[in-house]
Protein backbone atom coordinates (compact mmCIF):
# COMPACT_ATOMS: atom_id res chain seq x y z
CA UNK A 1 0.00 0.00 0.00
CA UNK A 2 1.75 3.20 -0.89
CA UNK A 3 2.07 6.79 1.06
CA UNK A 4 -1.12 8.05 -0.25
CA UNK A 5 -3.35 5.83 0.04
CA UNK A 6 -2.34 5.76 3.73
CA UNK A 7 -3.02 9.06 4.43
CA UNK A 8 -5.77 9.52 1.95
CA UNK A 9 -8.30 9.18 4.60
CA UNK A 10 -6.64 12.42 6.71
CA UNK A 11 -6.55 14.49 3.95
CA UNK A 12 -8.38 17.48 5.03
CA UNK A 13 -9.73 19.82 1.69
CA UNK A 14 -10.56 23.66 2.23
CA UNK A 15 -11.45 26.58 -0.03
CA UNK A 16 -9.20 29.11 -0.22
CA UNK A 17 -9.61 32.00 -2.17
CA UNK A 18 -12.40 32.84 -4.61
CA UNK A 19 -14.39 35.53 -6.29
CA UNK A 20 -17.44 35.66 -8.58
CA UNK A 21 -19.01 38.35 -10.30
CA UNK A 22 -20.48 39.56 -13.51
CA UNK A 23 -18.38 40.53 -16.63
CA UNK A 24 -18.83 42.49 -20.07
CA UNK A 25 -21.65 44.72 -18.81
CA UNK A 26 -21.89 46.86 -21.66
CA UNK A 27 -23.22 50.02 -21.11
CA UNK A 28 -23.51 53.10 -23.21
CA UNK A 29 -24.82 57.04 -21.84
CA UNK A 30 -26.16 59.82 -23.22
CA UNK A 31 -26.17 62.93 -20.90
CA UNK A 32 -28.29 65.83 -22.61
CA UNK A 33 -27.18 69.41 -21.74
CA UNK A 34 -29.54 72.03 -23.44
CA UNK A 35 -26.61 72.69 -26.01
CA UNK A 36 -24.79 69.36 -26.51
CA UNK A 37 -24.75 66.01 -25.30
CA UNK A 38 -22.23 64.07 -23.93
CA UNK A 39 -21.80 59.81 -24.66
CA UNK A 40 -19.92 57.17 -23.13
CA UNK A 41 -19.59 53.57 -24.26
CA UNK A 42 -18.35 51.15 -21.17
CA UNK A 43 -17.89 47.50 -20.49
CA UNK A 44 -17.82 46.86 -16.29
CA UNK A 45 -16.53 43.67 -14.85
CA UNK A 46 -17.49 42.90 -11.09
CA UNK A 47 -15.58 40.89 -8.71
CA UNK A 48 -17.24 39.90 -5.54
CA UNK A 49 -14.80 38.17 -2.95
CA UNK A 50 -16.36 37.36 0.70
CA UNK A 51 -18.02 34.80 3.17
CA UNK A 52 -19.24 32.26 0.11
CA UNK A 53 -17.66 29.04 1.25
CA UNK A 54 -20.79 27.42 2.08
CA UNK A 55 -22.05 28.01 -1.62
CA UNK A 56 -18.97 26.51 -3.00
CA UNK A 57 -19.45 23.19 -0.54
CA UNK A 58 -22.98 22.73 0.77
CA UNK A 59 -24.95 24.39 -2.17
CA UNK A 60 -26.34 27.13 0.46
CA UNK A 61 -26.90 30.51 -1.62
CA UNK A 62 -28.17 32.61 1.06
CA UNK A 63 -25.31 34.82 0.98
CA UNK A 64 -24.96 35.11 -2.60
CA UNK A 65 -26.12 37.87 -4.58
CA UNK A 66 -26.53 36.94 -8.14
CA UNK A 67 -24.48 38.09 -10.60
CA UNK A 68 -27.85 39.18 -12.60
CA UNK A 69 -28.28 41.53 -9.99
CA UNK A 70 -24.98 42.91 -10.00
CA UNK A 71 -25.54 43.43 -14.10
CA UNK A 72 -28.72 45.67 -13.00
CA UNK A 73 -27.17 47.45 -10.38
CA UNK A 74 -24.26 48.67 -12.82
CA UNK A 75 -27.28 50.30 -15.17
CA UNK A 76 -29.57 51.34 -12.78
CA UNK A 77 -26.72 53.50 -10.70
CA UNK A 78 -25.20 54.81 -14.04
CA UNK A 79 -28.85 56.82 -14.10
CA UNK A 80 -27.65 59.07 -11.71
CA UNK A 81 -24.13 58.45 -10.82
CA UNK A 82 -22.43 58.14 -14.29
CA UNK A 83 -21.75 61.58 -15.23
CA UNK A 84 -18.22 62.40 -15.02
CA UNK A 85 -14.73 59.99 -14.86
CA UNK A 86 -15.00 56.48 -15.24
CA UNK A 87 -13.43 55.96 -11.93
CA UNK A 88 -15.98 58.04 -10.33
CA UNK A 89 -18.87 55.95 -11.25
CA UNK A 90 -16.59 52.09 -10.07
CA UNK A 91 -15.87 54.38 -6.91
CA UNK A 92 -19.45 54.84 -6.14
CA UNK A 93 -20.43 50.92 -7.72
CA UNK A 94 -17.94 49.48 -5.11
CA UNK A 95 -18.41 51.34 -2.25
CA UNK A 96 -22.67 50.48 -3.48
CA UNK A 97 -21.85 46.54 -3.47
CA UNK A 98 -19.91 46.56 0.12
CA UNK A 99 -22.52 48.99 1.89
CA UNK A 100 -24.95 47.09 1.05
CA UNK A 101 -23.83 43.30 1.57
CA UNK A 102 -22.31 42.94 4.86
CA UNK A 103 -21.21 39.18 3.64
CA UNK A 104 -18.33 41.10 1.07
CA UNK A 105 -14.85 41.51 1.94
CA UNK A 106 -13.66 43.26 -1.35
CA UNK A 107 -15.83 44.83 -4.38
CA UNK A 108 -13.04 44.91 -7.57
CA UNK A 109 -14.40 46.83 -10.42
CA UNK A 110 -12.75 47.20 -13.78
CA UNK A 111 -14.40 49.49 -16.21
CA UNK A 112 -13.13 49.79 -19.99
CA UNK A 113 -13.85 53.25 -21.54
CA UNK A 114 -14.42 53.15 -25.82
CA UNK A 115 -13.41 56.46 -26.72
CA UNK A 116 -15.07 59.30 -29.04
CA UNK A 117 -14.22 62.24 -29.71
CA UNK A 118 -16.48 64.98 -30.71
CA UNK A 119 -16.77 65.80 -34.66
CA UNK A 120 -16.00 69.25 -35.79
CA UNK A 121 -16.53 70.95 -39.18
CA UNK A 122 -13.76 73.68 -39.43
CA UNK A 123 -13.79 75.39 -35.80
CA UNK A 124 -17.54 74.26 -34.82
CA UNK A 125 -18.03 71.02 -32.72
CA UNK A 126 -21.20 69.11 -33.41
CA UNK A 127 -23.43 69.10 -30.64
CA UNK A 128 -24.07 65.71 -30.71
CA UNK A 129 -22.07 63.94 -33.31
CA UNK A 130 -19.31 61.69 -32.38
CA UNK A 131 -16.41 59.67 -33.98
CA UNK A 132 -14.60 56.50 -32.51
CA UNK A 133 -10.81 56.93 -31.74
CA UNK A 134 -10.10 53.48 -32.98
CA UNK A 135 -9.15 50.89 -30.66
CA UNK A 136 -7.60 52.74 -27.54
CA UNK A 137 -9.93 52.21 -24.24
CA UNK A 138 -9.21 54.02 -21.16
CA UNK A 139 -9.39 51.87 -18.17
CA UNK A 140 -9.68 52.07 -14.29
CA UNK A 141 -10.03 49.34 -11.56
CA UNK A 142 -11.20 49.84 -8.56
CA UNK A 143 -10.26 47.62 -4.97
CA UNK A 144 -12.15 48.42 -2.45
CA UNK A 145 -12.27 46.25 0.65
CA UNK A 146 -13.04 46.98 4.71
CA UNK A 147 -9.74 48.30 4.59
CA UNK A 148 -9.37 50.51 2.46
CA UNK A 149 -9.38 51.57 -0.90
CA UNK A 150 -7.45 50.77 -3.97
CA UNK A 151 -7.28 53.11 -7.42
CA UNK A 152 -5.67 52.11 -10.57
CA UNK A 153 -6.32 53.69 -14.52
CA UNK A 154 -4.74 52.76 -17.08
CA UNK A 155 -4.42 52.87 -21.47
CA UNK A 156 -5.34 49.67 -23.35
CA UNK A 157 -4.79 49.21 -27.41
CA UNK A 158 -2.77 52.43 -27.57
CA UNK A 159 -0.72 52.25 -30.81
CA UNK A 160 2.06 54.69 -31.05
CA UNK A 161 4.43 54.40 -34.20
CA UNK A 162 7.39 56.93 -34.78
CA UNK A 163 9.92 56.59 -37.97
CA UNK A 164 13.25 57.35 -36.36
CA UNK A 165 15.50 57.78 -33.03
CA UNK A 166 15.13 54.18 -32.52
CA UNK A 167 17.61 51.57 -32.86
CA UNK A 168 18.86 48.39 -31.45
CA UNK A 169 22.29 47.20 -31.36
CA UNK A 170 24.93 45.45 -29.04
CA UNK A 171 22.48 42.68 -28.43
CA UNK A 172 23.75 38.80 -28.03
CA UNK A 173 24.90 37.21 -31.06
CA UNK A 174 25.10 33.35 -31.12
CA UNK A 175 24.33 30.78 -34.08
CA UNK A 176 21.21 31.59 -34.52
CA UNK A 177 21.45 35.29 -34.50
CA UNK A 178 19.93 36.72 -38.25
CA UNK A 179 18.28 40.23 -37.00
CA UNK A 180 20.89 42.68 -37.94
CA UNK A 181 21.77 45.98 -36.29
CA UNK A 182 20.41 49.10 -37.01
CA UNK A 183 20.41 52.64 -35.62
CA UNK A 184 17.69 53.59 -37.19
CA UNK A 185 14.43 51.93 -37.05
CA UNK A 186 10.41 52.29 -36.81
CA UNK A 187 9.28 52.03 -33.45
CA UNK A 188 6.19 51.10 -32.96
CA UNK A 189 3.69 49.49 -30.61
CA UNK A 190 0.43 48.93 -29.33
CA UNK A 191 0.85 48.96 -25.82
CA UNK A 192 -0.78 49.06 -22.44
CA UNK A 193 -0.22 50.89 -19.54
CA UNK A 194 -1.64 50.64 -15.50
CA UNK A 195 -0.39 53.59 -12.83
CA UNK A 196 -1.63 53.10 -9.13
CA UNK A 197 -3.13 56.41 -7.76
CA UNK A 198 -2.40 56.92 -3.95
CA UNK A 199 -5.50 58.70 -3.32
CA UNK A 200 -9.16 57.90 -4.81
CA UNK A 201 -9.78 61.77 -4.23
CA UNK A 202 -8.53 63.10 -7.22
CA UNK A 203 -9.17 64.88 -9.77
CA UNK A 204 -9.36 61.91 -12.67
CA UNK A 205 -10.28 63.29 -15.46
CA UNK A 206 -7.77 66.02 -15.55
CA UNK A 207 -5.20 63.49 -14.16
CA UNK A 208 -5.70 60.46 -16.88
CA UNK A 209 -5.20 63.59 -19.43
CA UNK A 210 -2.03 64.75 -18.22
CA UNK A 211 -0.36 61.53 -18.00
CA UNK A 212 -1.70 60.13 -21.31
CA UNK A 213 0.04 63.84 -23.02
CA UNK A 214 3.25 62.69 -21.05
CA UNK A 215 3.66 58.88 -21.71
CA UNK A 216 3.17 60.11 -25.93
CA UNK A 217 5.31 63.73 -25.56
CA UNK A 218 7.91 60.78 -23.51
CA UNK A 219 7.47 58.44 -26.65
CA UNK A 220 8.19 60.78 -29.13
CA UNK A 221 10.86 62.67 -28.19
CA UNK A 222 13.09 59.73 -26.19
CA UNK A 223 16.11 59.01 -28.48
CA UNK A 224 15.48 55.06 -28.18
CA UNK A 225 18.11 52.46 -27.88
CA UNK A 226 15.53 49.85 -27.13
CA UNK A 227 12.01 49.47 -26.79
CA UNK A 228 12.95 48.07 -22.92
CA UNK A 229 14.75 51.53 -22.42
CA UNK A 230 11.91 53.81 -23.79
CA UNK A 231 9.34 51.81 -21.67
CA UNK A 232 11.65 52.66 -18.36
CA UNK A 233 11.88 56.34 -19.69
CA UNK A 234 8.12 56.45 -20.38
CA UNK A 235 7.11 55.12 -16.84
CA UNK A 236 10.40 57.53 -15.34
CA UNK A 237 9.08 60.56 -16.47
CA UNK A 238 5.56 60.19 -15.05
CA UNK A 239 6.81 59.26 -11.74
CA UNK A 240 8.96 62.54 -11.86
CA UNK A 241 5.77 64.52 -12.70
CA UNK A 242 2.82 63.34 -10.80
CA UNK A 243 3.39 63.05 -6.89
CA UNK A 244 -0.43 61.08 -6.99
CA UNK A 245 1.17 58.00 -9.01
CA UNK A 246 2.72 55.42 -7.20
CA UNK A 247 3.48 52.71 -9.79
CA UNK A 248 3.28 51.99 -13.48
CA UNK A 249 3.72 49.19 -15.19
CA UNK A 250 3.73 49.13 -19.15
CA UNK A 251 3.22 46.48 -21.85
CA UNK A 252 4.91 46.99 -25.21
CA UNK A 253 4.60 44.32 -28.20
CA UNK A 254 6.92 45.01 -30.65
CA UNK A 255 4.76 46.12 -33.80
CA UNK A 256 7.39 44.91 -36.49
CA UNK A 257 8.27 46.50 -39.95
CA UNK A 258 10.51 44.78 -41.77
CA UNK A 259 12.95 46.90 -44.43
CA UNK A 260 11.65 44.67 -47.48
CA UNK A 261 14.69 43.84 -50.10
CA UNK A 262 14.39 45.99 -52.92
CA UNK A 263 18.03 44.93 -54.20
CA UNK A 264 17.17 41.72 -55.53
CA UNK A 265 15.31 44.29 -58.27
CA UNK A 266 18.28 46.54 -58.14
CA UNK A 267 16.64 49.51 -56.50
CA UNK A 268 18.23 50.87 -52.95
CA UNK A 269 16.16 50.73 -50.12
CA UNK A 270 16.89 53.85 -47.86
CA UNK A 271 14.94 52.95 -45.21
CA UNK A 272 11.57 53.84 -47.17
CA UNK A 273 9.59 50.82 -48.18
CA UNK A 274 8.63 48.13 -45.18
CA UNK A 275 6.38 44.63 -44.30
CA UNK A 276 4.50 45.03 -41.27
CA UNK A 277 4.14 41.98 -39.28
CA UNK A 278 1.25 41.12 -36.68
CA UNK A 279 3.49 37.55 -35.97
CA UNK A 280 5.39 36.41 -34.40
CA UNK A 281 6.36 39.53 -32.28
CA UNK A 282 8.56 40.78 -29.21
CA UNK A 283 6.72 41.16 -26.10
CA UNK A 284 8.13 43.61 -23.21
CA UNK A 285 7.13 44.37 -19.75
CA UNK A 286 8.32 46.17 -16.96
CA UNK A 287 6.63 48.06 -14.34
CA UNK A 288 8.51 51.58 -12.98
CA UNK A 289 8.17 52.38 -8.88
CA UNK A 290 9.36 54.78 -6.39
CA UNK A 291 12.26 53.79 -3.98
CA UNK A 292 10.95 52.92 -0.29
Amino acid sequence: MNELTLQSPFMKIKLTKNAYGKNAVNLSKITRHSDRHEFKQISVNVSLQGDFETAHTIGDNSKILPTDTQKNTVYALAKEHFNASIEEFGLHLSNHFLSNNLQLSEARIEIEEHLYSRLSFGNTEHPHAFISRGDEKHIAIIEQSRQGIKASCGIRDLLILKTTDSGFENYIRDQYTTLKETADRILATKCEVLWNYNSSQLDFTSLYNAIRETLLETFAGHKSLSVQQTLYAMGKEVLKKYSEVDEISLIMPNKHHILFNLAQFGIENTNEVFIATDEPFGYITGTVSREV
